[in-house]
């Protein structure tokens, strides 16, 4: 294939500017870039392009209709949900995706979000910005309880590679690590039904990915099975929780405390109740556990392992074979 012109539709949602993107422009004859596209865009920008690099854009069974010429689509995350995988293969069109690259990255924000709780560090720097700590009758102030992990017991849900990553952490600061059994996977001996994993636990932490079968899995139900005093940590995906059952728990103190790094429509509207301002013992962060610096640039070089490997006829992180 002589002709290897791509096009990037979203790049701005990887590069901040503060990327080495040299290896992804090597690994093309051409390379066209895009801050964003939507979805009038799209055709018209891949019109004659053999490849199709897409972070978040749609790419639907109609629009890979009107690309002929289109070949590999290479996907700057591992979710990809944003593909129509079936339509691809019926046309013959590759898709690959990226994996593995944020392990570190996540894997420390959870833990950030699971000390962050234990410390009450919001608490904290919000009495120090209020001058409470200036105005305190002694030099510390210890006006929010502080609880340390070592000795608690974390549950983990999905002990893949980032699970996993988090388990290494948690035992680290002296956790006791216990693994959930998913629905619809085979029984493992290693993994605890969610009937008899939660109770015994002082943290649930979520790495598993959202399907049919985990939708909305953490619910008024399962919420009941944790103890009161329990953390929910979710750095997998939004729509793994009832998220109004979680806003209800914290509220009626049925939840100790919950933080998440993402919700179930990303960017989130007003009318998430997880965004309701009378929410105590919730922290939220906006789907940036992934992006350290070192991850994105892992995912360029990804991209760029996958287009060289596509060209060479040994294509690599397949998710559709065209």
């Amino acid at each position: 294939m002589n002709s290897r012109h791509a096009v990037f539709l979203d790049c701005a949602s990887l590069d901040l500017g503060d990327l080495d993107l040299s290896p992804l422009q090597q690994a093309f004859t051409g390379l066209t870039q895009h801050d964003a596209s939507h979805a009038g865009q799209v055709v018209e920008r891949l019109q004659g392009a053999q490849v199709a690099i897409s972070n978040k854009v749609p790419l639907t069974a109609e629009t890979l209709a009107a690309l002929p010429d289109l070949k590999l689509i290479l996907v700057a995350a591992t979710g990809t949900n944003n593909v129509d995988l079936p339509a691809a293969q019926r046309l013959g069109i590759t898709v690959c995706n990226s994996q593995g690259y944020g392990t570190p990255s996540v894997a420390q924000h959870t833990l950030m979000l699971m000390l962050a709780l234990a410390t009450r560090l919001p608490d904290y720097h919000h009495a120090v910005q209020s001058g409470r700590w200036q105005q305190a009758s002694q030099f510390c102030l210890l006006d929010f309880p502080i609880s340390e992990l070592s000795g608690k017991t974390l549950g983990i849900l999905g002990a893949g590679e980032l699970g996993s990553a988090v388990a290494r952490l948690a035992e680290a600061f002296g956790m006791r690590v216990l693994l959930g059994q998913l629905p619809g996977r085979p029984a493992q001996p290693d993994r605890l039904p969610l009937s008899e994993l939660l109770p015994q636990l002082d943290v649930l932490s979520l790495h598993c990915p959202l399907t049919p079968v985990t939708a909305q899995l953490i619910n008024r139900q399962h919420l009941d099975l944790l103890p009161r005093h329990a953390w929910l940590i979710n750095t997998a995906r939004g729509g793994l929780l009832d998220e109004q059952a979680v806003a209800d728990a914290l509220r009626e103190g049925r939840l100790g405390a919950a933080a998440l790094d993402v919700l179930s429509v990303e960017p989130p509207t007003a009318d998430n109740p997880l965004l309701a301002g009378d929410i105590p013992n919730l922290l939220i962060t906006p789907h940036s556990a992934w992006g350290s610096r070192e991850a994105r640039q892992r995912i360029v070089g990804q991209l760029a392992e996958n287009a060289t490997a596509f060209f060479a006829g040994q294509p690599r992180r397949v998710v559709t074979p065209g």
